[in-house]
């Protein structure tokens, strides 16, 4: 099998034939941390450095696990220096969803068809940046069949970014973290969520580290709930975990991690006191970040309407975790009402991570069809629910 070619994770023909069939649906990304203002002004980036390195942490967790001098990371090297720190420790990264990630990055984008090492860095720096004078933001976004972006916003963020661009809707998402943390009014945050649905908004979003205190997570849900909004929530983090590094180079730099584990327990009996004060439960999606508690979480979406698991998130995002993730799914929930991807992402070039989760999930189904496991003839429409149209019905698209 040639380097990266067209049967990337694909593991057999009914593979690359649910995989034909899915490959070009339109993408609804409904959780990332992109800058909408990026989107709204096609903001083209000076190299592939700044493009891929400046605010990358996946990259720079790796280039730290390879030994990079914190100067080439997160300090004042140049991108071009910054770049090529990272093409020298990409041959190490085997199996590491970011070797498969920049190397389709490099095809999709650039035209790059080889392995990225410390020999070529320098001639697929100038091979890309001669691309990228073309290729804005919103460029990428198009290129990638983009639909719907939700991006990661403050309560009292002015979403003044938001909106239909160039046929791209970007909505914002209720993200009130940092409120909950400085004590905001309920008052004030429920009158900002107002404002938010005037902008289009249809989730809102929470992360946190446990059940502890779901006093904050209590109101979030009843909003939710009145208003229509699909509530993500992301927990089990454990954050910024190195205090010196946190220090230095500050939060979402790649030092934060996962907790060793979930109190399932207290995650049902949160679910089963909102649903008997409400009446019911908004739509919820959930993303454990240690996937150890993920039998449980799919349990528990059983249990509670309106409940599903989100995707393999984060630490996840790999190739044994997304595939890990549809195993435990189709076996604990039901794998046909799942929402599929997401980027998570602060990178513009990251929405190949949509083909390799839609390889993988071909490889998943069709290896199924394959066994006589499945019906083969279902098994294109299964993979387009997961991949694009259940999404788009949860939200309401």
């Amino acid at each position: 099998m040639a380097f990266f070619d067209d049967d990337l994770l694909l593991s057999g023909d009914a593979a690359r034939k649910i995989y034909q069939d899915i490959r070009h649906l339109p993408v609804i990304d409904y959780h990332c941390h992109l800058d909408e203002r990026a989107i709204t002004e096609n903001r083209h980036f000076a190299d592939i450095g700044e493009l891929w390195l400046a605010g990358d942490h996946y990259k720079w967790r790796a280039m730290r696990l390879c030994g990079v001098d914190e100067e080439y990371i997160t300090g004042s090297r140049s991108f071009k220096e910054k770049f090529l720190k990272y093409a020298s420790v990409l041959p190490r990264l085997a199996g590491n969803p970011l070797y498969y990630w920049t190397h389709m990055e490099l095809a999709e984008l650039f035209s790059v068809h080889e392995p990225l090492n410390a020999g070529n860095a320098e001639e697929v720096w100038e091979r890309a940046n001669a691309v990228l004078p073309g290729m804005g933001a919103a460029d990428m976004l198009a290129h990638f069949n983009v639909e719907y972006v939700a991006t990661t916003d403050d309560p009292f963020s002015t979403l003044d970014g938001h909106g239909d661009i160039g046929g791209i809707k970007v909505r914002p998402t209720f993200r009130p973290d940092r409120c909950f943390a400085e004590g905001a009014d309920k008052g004030l945050l429920s009158e900002r969520m107002d404002y938010f649905l005037s902008k289009g908004c249809k989730l809102a979003d929470h992360g946190f580290d446990g059940f502890a205190d779901t006093s904050d997570l209590e109101w979030l849900t009843e909003k939710c709930y009145e208003k229509g909004l699909v509530l993500q929530l992301h927990f089990g983090t454990f954050r910024n975990v190195n205090t010196k590094a946190f220090a230095a180079v500050g939060r979402d730099a790649g030092y934060d991690v996962f907790r060793d584990h979930v109190a399932t327990d207290a995650l049902a009996k949160f679910l089963d006191k909102m649903c008997m004060k409400l009446g019911g439960l908004p739509k919820i999606i959930l993303y454990p970040l240690n996937d150890v508690c993920l039998r449980s979480v799919c349990a528990i979406s059983g249990a509670f309407p309106n409940v599903l698991v989100g995707a393999a998130w984060w630490f996840n995002d790999t190739v044994c975790g997304i595939r890990r993730q549809l195993e435990t799914v189709a076996e604990y929930a039901v794998l046909g009402t799942n929402t599929g991807m997401l980027t998570d992402s602060r990178s513009f070039s990251s929405y190949v991570r949509f083909d390799f989760y839609r390889r993988i999930l071909a490889s998943y189904i069709g290896g199924l069809a394959d066994r006589g496991e499945y019906d083969a003839a279902a098994a294109s429409a299964l993979a387009e629910g997961i991949a694009y149209k259940n999404i788009k019905e949860v939200l309401g698209l």
